[in-house]
Order: C-alpha cells, then structure tokens, then sequence
C-alpha cells in the first residue's frame, strides 16, 4: 500500500487518488465516511492551486484508477477524509491525524534509491513523497484494519488530511467543525531525524508561521524609447525584497524571514508591468510572528507606493506553536514500551526551532474545548533530509507504528 501511494504523489489539494483510496478502504471496513465539502470549509483553503492545475490532476487521477464517483465529489481540491467508527458502548471520542500530500520534488533515480532500485519510484515525475506522508496514509488504513473490530468503548475518528506541506489543509477542517467533538487527538510523524527504534511522545519548538503571496500590477512600456511611461512591477517587488530581509530580528523571540520567490518581465525591452512574491515568516512566538508579518505588509504596501504600482497580497499558508499535554505524552510512552522495535524513549521531540506544522490548528481546537492532544515522533533512519530528492523511509516502521496506536486507542477507550 505504501510503494503505490509512492508510486503515486500528489501534491496539496490534488490529492484526488489517494484520497478515493483512503474513502474506498474505509467504506470496506465499515467506517462512516465523511469527504469532499462535507468535511473541510471552502473559505478556510489557503494557498490552492489554480483551476488548471486542479483539473489536470482531476483527470490524471481518473486515468490511474481513482473511483469517479468518489472524486466527484472532490473535484476543485476537496480532498480531506473523516473515517468515524463508533465501538460497543459510550465512551469518549478518540482522534487521529494523517497527512496524505507530496511535494514538488523531482525524485532520485540514482541507483542507491531504494523506490528506484526497488521498481516505485514516483511516476509522476517532479513530485515525490520526500517527507513521508506515503507512510502516514498507510499507517492510517492499517490502524482503521485493526480498530475495525469495535471492541471498544467510545468513538474513533480518522483525519486524512490534504495540504500540510505550506501549512494550508488543517485549518479548513478545523473550520468546518471535524474537531469540535474530539476528547483526545493524537498527531504523529516518521523520521525527523530520530532514529529506527526511538519514539518521542511529544514535540516542542514548532515555529508559528505565515505564508504570503504578494502581486503588483503596473503599466508596461518600451524600456528604451518611453521608460517613463511605465510603472515598473519588478522594481517594486525587488524594493520590498530587500527591505523584508532587512527586517530587524527580535529580542523577545527567535524570528525566520524569507522571500524564497521573485518573477516577473516578460523581455529585456519591456516594463515589468506584473510580478510575484512569494514570503514566508516564523517565530517560535505567534505575538512576535504576527508582528513580524505586519512589518512585511506594511513593507509591500510602501513599496508598491513609490513605484505607484497595484498590490495584493494573499495568505496562502498559516500554522501556529504545538503545546502537547504531559498526560498524553506519558502514556503514549508507557505503550510505545510494550511494542517490538521501540527501544529508545523521550517524552518530547525538539523541532530544532525550525518546522512548522498546521496539525497545530486541529491541538489547538482540541484543548480549547477542553480536550487533550499530543504530536509525536516515530523514529526510522532516512538515507537524505526530508523534502531531499533522495528521502525514504524504512518499511519495518509501518507494522511497528499501526501497533503503537493501536495500543493508544484501545488504552483510551
């Protein structure tokens, strides 16, 4: 299961086969199967792609085996999928969380890639799970195979979710009620450069975040014979460029700033009349990110204004700090001790005061209505970083970690 989804990545809010995958499987188990608008909220999205694109994936998934009916109902990037399951008696409702999205990674194809050498490298080339989401989907069948017994006392519920990669998919959930009953959500990652056989029952230093799309719009006009006549769009964008990375850091929390896109112009002779930013800000402190993003604003607005140029700018992606509750982390320890393979334990996971994770959106929901949540780390060796055209991940984790929460959900309910 997971060398076919391998075999098939697809990126944020295109995620049209895997997800019709995930539905069909739980439908055979005999899950309620909530997907498509009844389980995210279209306001919420950030950072979808365009019609184009969504419609192009649409078909390709069609071509490779996607049930149509099913993504029918996804079709313009409605790809999140609730499995619920209720057990014998009452009891309290237990939620679990997975990824399903690639990245826009053009996968290795040298010969110590184990997808390569192995016959699964992706076949949609330029996109590729290199952060381990293949693993997580699967994990996330495996686990509903197990609970299917309903040999339990409450309600579990399943969260397949699209888009984590730019922070963009949990919110539209969260928005569209899917937490809102949740006593106990439990978040969970491979790799992250914890090693085969180690398990952190919780995670610190996840950076609150925000993704920005900017456009400036000015007047095109020839470079040589009538430059005054134009209002150049890329010299606007590259005024704020250098200005965003000019920002000052902060003394009351560690900050990251990147302008990582810049485009625009069509010919040496032209005005730019269009061009494109794309920014990211981070702070382990959301106050200090949401500071950090005004001055970013009000930067782009400014520069905009010197060049009398149009702007826009559109939030594509958004995350906030993870706080895990000590008591989750401790249990899930105690059972992650009762599995083979698990031989080292930490109770938290340090990001490095690097990542971001939206499933922050679905812990913060949890515990404002009085819930509990954790995020935890499940160790495998990986031959090259995440997000790294060589990523991959070692398959005996799978069994280990459908064990491990198994456990957890039977412990909980």
């Amino acid at each position: 299961m997971r060398r076919d989804f391998h075999r098939h990545p697809e990126i944020g809010f295109t995620e049209f086969r895997t997800a019709s995958k995930v539905v069909e499987r739980l439908t055979c188990l005999g899950y309620e199967v909530i997907y498509g608008q009844d389980a995210m909220d279209g306001k919420s999205r950030r950072g979808l792609p365009s019609d184009e694109v969504l419609e192009s994936c649409f078909n390709r998934a069609l071509k490779d085996g996607a049930n149509p009916e099913i993504i029918e109902k996804m079709r313009g990037g409605y790809t999140a999928v609730i499995g619920v399951l209720k057990g014998k008696a009452d009891g309290p409702t237990v939620a679990f969380r997975f990824d399903m999205d690639a990245l826009p990674v053009c996968e290795s194809t040298e010969v110590d890639h184990i997808p390569n050498v192995e016959g699964f490298r992706s076949e949609y080339e330029g996109n590729m799970h290199a952060c381990g989401h293949d693993g997580h989907t699967t994990i996330g069948l495996g686990l509903a195979e197990k609970l299917a017994d309903q040999q339990f006392a409450g309600t579990v519920k399943f969260i397949f979710q699209p888009a984590e990669e730019g922070v963009r998919g949990a919110y539209s959930i969260v928005e569209k009620g899917m937490l809102d009953d949740v006593d106990y959500l439990f978040c969970q990652h491979l790799g992250t450069g914890v090693p085969l056989g180690e398990f952190h029952g919780g995670s610190t230093g996840f950076f609150a975040s925000t993704k920005l799309s900017a456009y400036f719009r000015g007047v095109s006009s020839h470079a040589g014979a009538s430059p005054e006549e134009g209002r150049n769009a890329l010299l606007g964008a590259a005024t704020a460029l250098l200005n965003i990375h000019a920002i000052p850091r902060f003394s009351s929390g560690t900050t990251r700033i990147n302008v990582g896109v810049l485009e625009g112009g069509t010919a040496a002779n032209i005005i730019p009349d269009y061009a494109k930013m794309v920014i990211e800000t981070r702070s382990i402190s959301e106050e200090v990110n949401e500071k950090l993003e005004k001055r970013v604003r009000d930067i782009i607005k400014h520069s905009a204004a010197m060049h009398e140029l149009e702007f826009e700018i559109e939030m594509i992606g958004k995350a906030i700090p993870i706080r895990c509750d000590q008591s989750l982390v401790d249990l899930a320890i105690e059972e992650a001790k009762q599995v083979d393979g698990f031989t080292s334990f930490k109770p938290f996971r340090e990001s490095g005061s690097i990542g971001s994770e939206d499933a922050s959106f679905m812990i913060e929901r949890v515990q404002k209505n009085g819930g509990q949540a954790t995020y935890m780390v499940i160790g495998t060796d990986i031959p090259a970083p995440h997000h790294h055209p060589k990523f991959d991940i070692q398959e005996e984790v799978l069994p280990r970690s459908v064990e491990l929460l198994n456990r957890i959900a039977r412990r909980m309910l």
